[in-house]
């Protein structure tokens, strides 16, 4: 219900979002290319900021002087580097994370299953509890809050004209397990400790296995003993 009413605040106000921007956060990524559904690595993981749409590798070519970015996952969730979001937008009071060596901010407001409204700090357009002093958990909540409490997003975007992709490292794009979410620390934009559910349920799934999988070697005396069959007592003599 909250995304469908944030998706119309964006529709109206088409005049003051940049046409990249839009696109950027309703585009649906890591979906088969159409166009190479045949080949392998075919996610739609590139996003071009000139053409306003989601490429695979198979896409790059046509576009290779293009401002280009990459749109990586974690845990089913769609994020970018701080420090290629930084160079489009103000990312300031948006919670960042660090995993797989890297800053990152979620692009678009995550679904939860409670009202988390009561909170001590939440996100100020989702309600999503967040550390301190961040007041957005993703560069969606920000722009939706910026159009509807000053009406534009004037003096939070910048002018980038040369964002090539293979000079952000470039990968695959995906955050494995492992990697779990973690603290930023104090410098840079700041972040929280985050470790993951899913990395810990991982790793006591794993130890559960472990535990289960031994079974001590069972020796012939052993059997022996299981299978011998109690004996007729003997009473003591009567004197």
């Amino acid at each position: 219900m909250m995304m469908g009413i944030i998706y119309k605040i964006l529709n109206s106000s088409s005049s003051h979002v940049p046409r990249w921007l839009q696109v950027l956060l309703k585009d649906k990524f890591y979906n088969t290319c159409i166009i190479h559904e045949e080949e392998k690595k075919n996610e739609k993981k590139v996003f071009c900021l000139d053409c306003c749409i989601s490429l695979c590798l198979h896409c790059l070519s046509p576009h290779r002087s293009h401002r280009l970015l990459q749109i990586r996952r974690y845990v089913y969730n769609d994020v970018v580097r701080l420090d290629d979001a930084a160079k489009l937008i103000d990312c300031t009071s948006v919670q960042s994370y660090y995993t797989n060596s890297a800053k990152v901010v979620f692009l678009n407001q995550r679904p939860q299953t409670r009202n988390l409204r009561g909170s001590t700090n939440s996100c100020s357009t989702c309600y999503r509890s967040l550390q301190h002093p961040f007041h957005f958990c993703s560069l969606f909540c920000k722009v939706n809050h910026l159009i509807r409490t000053r009406g534009s997003l004037s003096g939070y975007l910048y002018e980038c004209n040369y964002m090539p992709l293979f000079d952000s490292g470039f990968d695959d794009g995906l955050m494995i397990p492992d990697s779990v979410l973690e603290p930023v620390g104090s410098g840079g934009y700041g972040g929280v400790d985050c470790r993951t559910t899913l990395a810990c349920t991982a790793t006591t799934e794993i130890v559960r296995r472990k535990r289960t999988s031994f079974q001590p070697p069972v020796s012939e005396v052993s059997v022996g003993l299981m299978n011998r069959r109690k004996g007729v007592p003997q009473r003591a003599p009567l004197y």
